[in-house]
């Protein structure tokens, strides 16, 4: 253990990439073992990726890129303003929702941040806020992405951990929705405080335009309940059908934000329904993009699609290096006994699962500020889910927390993405978007706290849809 750890941690020190340090620091553990033949490594990365869930992978990073490139981000970012930009601190309330309808699309909080994040820090600048309010809420707001379904992370942690990705997906809803009220009291306490206003002037026909458009959205599953269950049509040809009224009006009406809101209905539904896998509903978020792109708003060109393409392939590419690199690692680490080690030594200190969360949470948003969010997952879920299902814990319940972590860790130097990203955008230096991030830790803490210990807020709505027993 101290070889394979020590070194992994001495190559992270001299800023060799966590891919490079993990899989160096597994082959320089075999080669001075002798105990492990050296084709393992090989054998062990194949298998690391050959796995039908990880097939999401490059489809969710396809539909978040071609959501930026198919003009869906003004469009929500319109929808927000419409909806809440009125309120005190108007932008900074914008900035929350529109991250909240982004998240039901691409599933990375680093594609909320440079998606919405370049528009909105630009319109809040521009209306006079300061440049680090303006990062500090957009990088609170962007760890939505992950959270709120559908979830690239989710996806890895449900391979590892061997649970349910869609009762994965289900058990986020609840706990973005607490973490986007948190956030939107947070920015009415800033706006007060600096006796902020709204950015636009309130109007009853703009305002009620936004709420349309949420009530035809929330129509259409109403209206597949109500053909299916009253009228005895089939499921398949009440969603065809419920899906063409919707079509017509908003062909018609051209409305600014429906079918962008559509994407979680559509994904969330289908996988209730049972008309697609989690995995296949990267394909169907893929789809929907495309359509709304080529289709419905026509703002995608053959230049930009490529773009998007290889854009994915680089990400996904540089995903899955570290999901090999990692299953090696975490294959060593369960074979050498390590990893029972450290379980012992964690189980030595306490077996209270209450404790035991505590202490989790410590060490995953410690290591969340040091190693990316997809290898953190690979590594730490063979090491703490065999003490988590030891304890009574549910699996689904530790995804979500293990999940905020690191999406907080995601906030910090020295390898926290979307810190850089935002640091990029704003032209702040990463000193100054670290220091306009910090206040926005205390809801994001309060909401880790809260759904570490409230396991009801994680649990009650795939119990409630027969996800869990």
């Amino acid at each position: 253990m101290l070889i394979l750890v020590g070194s992994f941690l001495a190559l992270m020190l001299v800023g060799v990439p966590v891919a490079v340090a993990l899989a160096g620091a597994s082959l320089l553990f075999i080669v001075v073992s002798g105990s492990v033949p050296d084709i393992v490594v090989a054998q062990r990365m194949i298998a690391g990726i050959e796995s039908f869930p990880l097939l999401a992978v490059p489809f969710f990073i396809l539909a978040g890129n071609l959501m930026n490139i198919a003009g869906i981000t003004g469009r929500i970012y319109s929808f927000a303003v419409a909806l809440v930009g009125w309120m005190r601190g108007g932008l900074g309330q914008v900035n929350i929702v529109g991250s909240v309808v982004f998240s039901g699309m691409s599933g990375t909080a680093i594609a909320d941040a440079a998606g919405l994040g370049s528009i909105e820090i630009k319109a809040m600048k521009d209306h006079g806020y300061s440049t680090e309010f303006a990062v500090g809420v957009t990088a609170a707001s962007a760890t939505l992405g992950p959270i709120i379904p559908p979830s690239l992370p989710f996806v890895i942690y449900g391979m590892m951990a061997n649970v349910s990705i869609g009762a994965l997906f289900l058990a986020g809803v609840l706990p973005g929705v607490f973490m986007t009220l948190l956030m939107m009291v947070t920015v009415a306490y800033f706006a007060r405080k600096n006796n902020w206003g709204g950015d636009v002037a309130f109007h009853w026909g703009r305002l009620g335009g936004a709420a349309l458009e949420i009530g035809i959205v929330l129509a259409f599953p109403l209206a597949v309940w109500l053909l299916t269950t009253r009228a005895g049509v089939s499921p398949n040809l009440a969603a065809g059908i419920a899906f063409a009224v919707l079509l017509a009006l908003d062909w018609k009406f051209n409305f600014s934000a429906v079918m962008a809101l559509m994407a979680p209905v559509i994904l969330i539904g289908g996988m209730t329904m049972g008309w697609f896998t989690p995995t296949e509903a990267a394909v169907a978020a893929v789809i929907w993009a495309l359509f709304l792109g080529l289709v419905r708003y026509r703002s995608m060109t053959l230049r930009t699609l490529v773009k998007a393409s290889f854009d994915t392939v680089e990400t996904t590419a540089s995903v899955l290096f570290i999901v090999t690199a990692a299953s090696v690692f975490a294959w060593l680490l369960t074979t050498t006994q390590a990893a029972q080690q450290l379980t012992d030594a964690i189980l030595s200190v306490t077996d209270n699962k209450w404790v035991f969360l505590l202490l989790a949470n410590l060490l995953i948003l410690f290591v969340g500020c040091f190693i990316d969010t997809i290898a953190a997952i690979t590594i730490l879920v063979p090491i703490l889910l065999p003490i988590v299902l030891k304890l009574g814990i549910d699996p689904i319940h530790f995804g979500l927390i293990i999940t905020l972590n690191l999406m907080i860790g995601l906030l910090h130097p020295p390898l926290g993405m979307v810190l850089f990203v935002l640091a990029r955008i704003s032209k702040l230096s990463v000193e100054r978007t670290t220091m306009a991030i910090l206040p926005w830790l205390a809801p994001l803490l309060l909401a880790l706290i809260a759904i570490t210990y409230i396991p009801a807020i994680t649990l009650w709505l795939p119990q409630q849809l027969g996800m869990l027993k």
